[in-house]
Order: structure tokens, then C-alpha cells, then sequence
């Protein structure tokens, strides 16, 4: 394999052509499709009188649009119930997998095809969803389309594309106890900005990062496109191998040993040569949580929200716009501030290591008086090994409520939405004005620690004040 990036060697592996005007068409190894923009996509084929051009490289399921209350049909929104149905009909005409309601393996999007074994390193991966840069944590190069652009690679396999730079995000030392994926990936954010992955790829390395699981890669890579990245990537690894081993559709034989040596031959060299590279020191992030509108506006749980001093000119506007409809005052504590709803699940941290973590900080203890705290696994198979665990008892004992898999509150294009001025303690990945369900709702992005941590205390807490053993995710589960 050439020197260079595992981006720039995946970039060429696929590229098909260069097109009239820079762009290069790109071909895409796995393309995955969901119920919101898959529609007009299909509708634009038929008006076109084409077919899928490989329905082997697209896999389907249903995430956004199903309840988690109850997930018996007809749904009772007939909006939702259209939507499903009008997948399962396109998939089964073009013939398309579909991984619907009660298959064991129906969940959101980014959760299954890991789980699954679909994500692969060296792949490129598309999906009519912003989070697809998720799929990066398998050293594959992933970008979330448009729905005119679902419709390309359903009918081409391709998509045309501009080249991006590579920033290497190096990450030295090691998390303190307590402190995850999501804390790291918000400081990151919060360092460089909403904007300032701008044309570039993120490439995740060092220390802190190698030490990370696959699902705490997964959720470090989901939020890349939150800090204005096209994508975000780390390196395969030993880790990264034994996530896949054994799983349905990784290679398995002698496939298996070829597959991996090929595999680390992508991984950037010491000859890689970067555009921008950053360094943060692990060992000096805390807990970290929003305070604002935008995923950059974040602070350690134990500071306090910046003032308009403490702001960048260029972004004071938007702080004080943040301070208004966040009812903050500047210079407060955001530990104590009080929470509505408490939301664990999402494509950032809805799998099985994330449940672990919160059922730690939730066993033996009780969700606050007039908190509603709720648990949305991200897949039927990430509910039944949680189940399995008994972690699902541990939540219901706590006071929490058991839900079925879906996206949830993080889109709110279901019935689980915030009522009027609510705050919600949640692990999605976005805490816009409305995202999750009310025009005038409030969101703070935390670690599913975190909204545990939350939910018991009844305001903001500090994890660590509540576990003093070490509560780091076990190993995610090898087995499908």
C-alpha cells in the first residue's frame, strides 16, 4: 500500500473518475438507507426509469419515525406508518435487506451496521444522515448525503465528491475515571469550534485514543460532523479486528487473515503527511457539557458559563443568544442547574458499553421526584444482551423507563419530545433550538454517565461525586 493517509489511500481506492470541474466520482462500498430520506429518492429512480444499481452494497432499516413506547402496527401516527411502509415497499422491489421491526436486528442505522459487521475498514460508507462520519471508527471513510445524493448512489453506487484535508487530532495521556468518549469529542469541539473541521477529515490518534473501545470510537467519530468535519476516522487496530471477529458479515477463514493484513496496511504511517494537526492532553479533560445552542458552546461540568469577556468577539452574538434562550446567566455554575427529562440512547450513545456505564451510576439509587429519566437501546440486539445483563432491571428499579430501540429523542420525529420550556439531560449529539421536539425545549448534551448522574441528582451533578470506583465501559460484546 502507497504511503500517505488511510484517508488519502481510501480516497484513491475508490476513486472511479475525475470529473469536469474538480470533483471526483468516488465509488461507495456500502450505502445505507432509513425511512426519512429514502422516499424521494426512489420516487426520483422511478421517475427516471432506473433500478438500484447494486442492492447487495444497500442495507435498510427503520429508526427515526418508530415509537419506542410500543412499536405494534399500524403505528398510530399514519404520517410514521406511511413512511415504514413505503420502505419496506421499495426495498422489496429493488431488493434491498431490510432489517425491520421484530428481525432481532432492526435499530438505528449507525448502530446496527457495526454490530452487524457491514463496517468495514477501507470502506466507503454513505447514508442520508449526517451522523454517518460514526462509521469512521472502523477506519472507513463515511460521509452523511443529501437526498438527490441517496438518489446517485442508488443509482450509480457513486457519488461525486471534492478531495478533503486531513487534520490529525492527537490526543496524549489518558481519561480521568469517569470521563468518556462524548466528554473528549465536546472538548474537542469546543476547542476548535463548530466550523473549524470546515474541508478538512478528522483523523483521531494517540494515546487517549487508542485506548478507547470501538463504541467510544464510534461515538468519538459521530460527532466529528459537529465540529464542522466531513468525516472523522481512527486508524484500524487490534481493537478494531476483534470488534469484527466472528460478527455476520466480517470475513471469516482464511478470508479473516488476509482481510486484516490488508486492513493494516491502510493505517496513516509515520510518512503520513498532514495538513493541520492539533494536540490536547486527555489527562486535563472533565466531564464536559453544554451550555448554549451549538455544540461548541461547552464546559467542564465544574465551570461555570463563560461571559461575554471570556468570549471570543466573533462569537459573542450567538453567546448572547444562547444566554436568552437558555435563561443562563453568564458567570453561573452549570452544576445544580435543574433538569426536566433525562434521554439515554441516540446513534452516539445508544449501544451496549454506554448502558453499562449509566446502569453503573444508577444502581442503588432513585431517579429524582418530578424527573422523567428513560432508556432507548439502539438496536434489538444491543436491548436483548442489556437484557441479558439485567441491566434493564437495574434502570426500572431506579425509576427509569425501559424503551424499545429507535433514534428517540434526539430528532424528536417520533412521539418522544420535550413539552414547552423543558431542559433535557441528554446523550444525543445536538442541542439546537428545537431538535428535540419543542420550539422553546432546552437541551444539554453530556455523557450517558452524565444524564445518569443527572436523573438521580435531580439538577446537573458531577459524576465523579457519585462513583468512586472506576466506571469505564466494559468491552463491547464480540459476539452478534
Amino acid at each position: 500500500m502507497s504511503a500517505g493517509t488511510l484517508y488519502d489511500k481510501v480516497w484513491e481506492l475508490h476513486r472511479v473518475a475525475d470529473l469536469p470541474g474538480g470533483a471526483i466520482q468516488l465509488f461507495i462500498g456500502l450505502h445505507l438507507i432509513h425511512e426519512v430520506t429514502s422516499p424521494q429518492a426512489f420516487a426520483a429512480l422511478d421517475d427516471l426509469g432506473l433500478t438500484v444499481r447494486h442492492p447487495e452494497r444497500t442495507v435498510a432499516t427503520v429508526d427515526h419515525i418508530v415509537p419506542t413506547t410500543s412499536q405494534a402496527r399500524p403505528f398510530a401516527d399514519p404520517l410514521a406508518e406511511a413512511m415504514l411502509a413505503t420502505l419496506e415497499g421499495n426495498c422489496a422491489r429493488h431488493g434491498i435487506t431490510l432489517h425491520g421491526l421484530g428481525s432481532g436486528r432492526q435499530g438505528i442505522v449507525h448502530v446496527i451496521a457495526p454490530e452487524l459487521g457491514l463496517t468495514q475498514p477501507g470502506m466507503t460508507v454513505a447514508c442520508g444522515d449526517s451522523h454517518t462520519s460514526t462509521h469512521g471508527a472502523f477506519g472507513a471513510i463515511a460521509f452523511g448525503i443529501g437526498t438527490s445524493q441517496v438518489r446517485d448512489v442508488l443509482a450509480s453506487q457513486s457519488l461525486a465528491m471534492g478531495k478533503l484535508k486531513v487534520r490529525r487530532i492527537r490526543v496524549e495521556g489518558a481519561l480521568q475515571s469517569g470521563v468518556y468518549a462524548k466528554d473528549l469529542v465536546l472538548h474537542v469541539i469546543r476547542t476548535l469550534g463548530v466550523k473549524g473541521g470546515v474541508g478538512y477529515a478528522y483523523e483521531f490518534a494517540g494515546p487517549a485514543i487508542e485506548a478507547l473501545s470501538m463504541e467510544e470510537r464510534m461515538t468519538l467519530c459521530n460527532m466529528a460532523i459537529e465540529g464542522g468535519a466531513r468525516c472523522g476516522y481512527v486508524n484500524p487496530d487490534a481493537i478494531t479486528f476483534a470488534y469484527l471477529k466472528g460478527r455476520p458479515h466480517a470475513p471469516a477463514g482464511e478470508a479473516w487473515e488476509r482481510a486484516v493484513a490488508w486492513w493494516s496496511s491502510l493505517a496513516s504511517g509515520p510518512e503520513a503527511s498532514f495538513d493541520d494537526e492539533v494536540v490536547f492532553d486527555a489527562a486535563t479533560i472533565a466531564p464536559t457539557i453544554t451550555w448554549g445552542i451549538t455544540p461548541g458552546q461547552a464546559i467542564g461540568v465544574d465551570e461555570t458559563v463563560p461571559t461575554l469577556e471570556q468570549t471570543e468577539s466573533d462569537e459573542r452574538p450567538i453567546a448572547e443568544e444562547a444566554y436568552r434562550y437558555m435563561d443562563l446567566r453568564p458567570g453561573a455554575p452549570i452544576e445544580g442547574l435543574p433538569v426536566d427529562v433525562c434521554f439515554i440512547g441516540s446513534c452516539t450513545n445508544g449501544r451496549l458499553s454506554d448502558l453499562r456505564a449509566a446502569a453503573a451510576v444508577a444502581r442503588g439509587r432513585q431517579v429524582a421526584a418530578g424527573i422523567k429519566a428513560f432508556v432507548v437501546p439502539g438496536s434489538e440486539q444491543v436491548a436483548a444482551e442489556a437484557e441479558a445483563e439485567g441491566l434493564d432491571a437495574v434502570f426500572r428499579a431506579a425509576g427509569f423507563e425501559w424503551r424499545e430501540p429507535g433514534c428517540s429523542m434526539c430528532l424528536a420525529m417520533n412521539p418522544d419530545r420535550l413539552e414547552g420550556r423543558q431542559i433535557s439531560a441528554s446523550s444525543s449529539n445536538r442541542n439546537f433550538k428545537g431538535r428535540q421536539g419543542s420550539a422553546t425545549g432546552r437541551t444539554l448534551l453530556m455523557s450517558p454517565a452524565m444524564v445518569a448522574a443527572a436523573a438521580v441528582s435531580g439538577h446537573v451533578a458531577d459524576v465523579r461525586r457519585l462513583v468512586t470506583a472506576p466506571i469505564t465501559p466494559e468491552p463491547a460484546s464480540t459476539r452478534a
